[in-house]
């Protein structure tokens, strides 16, 4: 009995150990400002993936939040939307400069 809780505490170490790891480098956490909150949130992240994705097609922005029943998640959404779209413009206008030499 003894050697089965040990191998389950190992285990249970391991994965936590690999959960840390995995956590540290994820994209959505610093997307966000460091709000774990809002950036765990659905709404959030769906609407920071689709406000990125209308920025790389070069739509312009057009928040459609009524896919999110409750207003919380339509606020959420909508930041989550603008926070994305303006992130892309913005990366996009820094590899410019860097591409562009300076006369």
């Amino acid at each position: 009995m003894s050697r089965l809780s040990s191998g389950a505490l190992v285990i249970a170490v391991c994965l936590g150990a690999a959960a840390m790891h995995a956590s540290s480098g994820a994209p959505a956490f610093e997307s966000a400002g460091g709000d774990v909150n809002q950036a765990t949130e659905g709404a959030f992240r769906d609407g920071l993936y689709l406000g990125k994705l209308a920025a790389e097609r070069g739509q312009r922005s057009h928040i459609c939040s009524g896919r999110w029943a409750r207003e919380k998640d339509r606020t959420l959404f909508s930041s989550g939307y603008r926070q994305g779209y303006s992130e892309f413009l913005s990366s996009r206008a820094r590899v410019m400069e860097v591409e562009t030499p300076a006369e």
